[in-house]
């Protein structure tokens, strides 16, 4: 990936993005990278194609920088701009903005990197990680609704993770059982709470 338009683009979500956005940050634009890295192998996907993905990856929440609603097709409107003062080609940018659509919810992806790059953003729901970071989605959801309680969110976590599919192989022979122990897990403490 180039250094440059990585460290910019990065720098510029560190700096820009609220405090109060804890799951949609820099560090998470950054796992997700890592991540896309690791399915791209996982999947046997390499050159030019990685590169891309990564690039996607990149920019697939920087729409937050200007809206939360409808941020994927932000976020393609600004890796368009941006990627062409990289001489991106217009089928590469393309290619990328299926991607950073491919992360939208549902997930709908077309192609085996728009799979990977989905995958990729929801990799923690198969990790033990998933109740640390779903902390951080919860915080940042509260702040954009203070009046979402607990009983709420839980009921949205499940229905989440009930309808949440994984796409690449790798994903689903391998996540897939992390996920349904998180979703476990879920259930028995919401029938806790309810007592």
């Amino acid at each position: 990936m180039s250094k440059d338009i990585f460290e910019i683009i990065i720098d510029r979500l560190k700096r820009k993005l609220p405090p109060e956005l804890q799951y949609h940050n820099a560090e998470h634009t950054q796992m997700v990278i890592d991540q896309a890295r690791f399915l791209a192998k996982k999947e046997s996907v390499e050159g030019r194609d990685a590169h891309l993905i990564e690039i996607a990856c990149l920019f697939h929440d920087i729409g937050f920088l200007d809206q939360i609603n409808d941020h994927e097709k932000k976020g393609c409107q600004i890796a368009s701009r941006e990627l062409t003062k990289y001489d991106y080609t217009k089928e590469e940018i393309e290619k990328v903005c299926g991607m950073i659509k491919a992360t939208e919810v549902p997930q709908k992806p077309l192609n085996l990197n728009e799979m990977i790059v989905a995958d990729a953003d929801l990799f923690y729901l198969g990790t033990s990680s998933y109740k640390t970071i779903s902390e951080r989605l919860y915080r940042e959801l509260q702040f954009l609704n203070p009046r979402l309680e607990n009983e709420q969110w839980f009921r949205i976590q499940i229905n989440f993770l009930e309808a949440h599919q994984f796409h690449t192989s790798y994903a689903r022979k391998n996540l897939e059982p992390g996920k349904q122990e998180n979703l476990r897990k879920l259930k028995s403490e919401y029938a806790e709470i309810l007592g």
